[in-house]
């Protein structure tokens, strides 16, 4: 085993996350050994360490160009306006947005389908309804016959591929670099901006965003330069001069 994962790093260039995904598939397989077919009296992949990752620093839209995204697309598409609202405000996968429907919406929440088909209910911003009013005022008035919150231009279910290009149009609109970003990076900017300055905890943020673990929140708790140097300048000795 140490060998194949010496071959994995020093031939293949695998990366860190790549021989950590092995690591695990080697220890689920001896753990089905041991424990469900009894073929093995001892899992001694358990000793196998996973490799440190480097810490990412993930590309999201800062403040104010989350709000030049949210300006544009209200003075174009009030369907468009919504979507990226909802991302920038609920924090949604892409596969979630896309398959809301219409009865999973109500006054305050939306009843959210996750990975591994798990439920669970976002509270929704003043700005969230707003926006939603408007579209499904529009969205109600047309005799179609599919229940999907969002549809395209043929009466259908807008798809994944359909809201990652609205999103992008709306990015280079916006005037702001499209490079490096996705409709999943307005879920992390969604997230990150709670972080930054909602300074909401890290165990709402694992509940909000449909985590299992705790340890998938730390792309979202980044900080930044004028965090650092507000940390800085909190020491009470920062201000003592001669």
């Amino acid at each position: 085993m140490y060998a194949f994962l010496a071959y994995c790093q020093d031939t293949l260039h695998s990366s860190p996350g790549t021989r950590t995904r092995k690591i695990i598939s080697i220890r689920q397989f001896w753990k089905y050994l041991k424990t469900k077919v009894h073929l093995m009296d001892n899992n001694i992949t358990e000793e196998l360490e996973t490799p440190k990752r480097p810490k990412r620093i993930v590309r999201c839209l800062t403040l104010e160009e989350s709000v030049r995204l949210l300006i544009e697309s209200s003075s174009s598409s009030v369907r468009d306006n919504c979507i990226i609202t909802i991302f920038l405000n609920c924090a949604l996968r892409l596969s979630e947005l896309s398959s809301l429907n219409i009865d999973q919406v109500t006054s305050d929440v939306l009843s959210v389908i996750g990975k591994g088909n798990k439920e669970w209910k976002i509270f929704i911003t003043p700005a969230v309804k707003q926006s939603l009013s408007k579209w499904l005022s529009i969205r109600k008035s047309m005799t179609i016959n599919t229940n999907a919150l969002f549809i395209s231009r043929n009466g259908g279910r807008l798809t994944t591929r359909a809201i990652q290009n609205v999103v992008l149009k709306h990015i280079v609109t916006a005037g702001i670099n499209p490079e490096g970003l996705s409709t999943h990076k307005l879920r992390h900017t969604a997230a990150t901006l709670m972080n930054k300055y909602g300074r909401v905890d890290i165990r709402s943020l694992q509940q909000l965003l449909g985590h299992e673990s705790i340890a998938t929140i730390d792309i979202y708790t980044h900080v930044d330069e004028s965090q650092l140097q507000a940390a800085v300048n909190s020491n009470p000795l920062a201000m003592m001069f001669n």
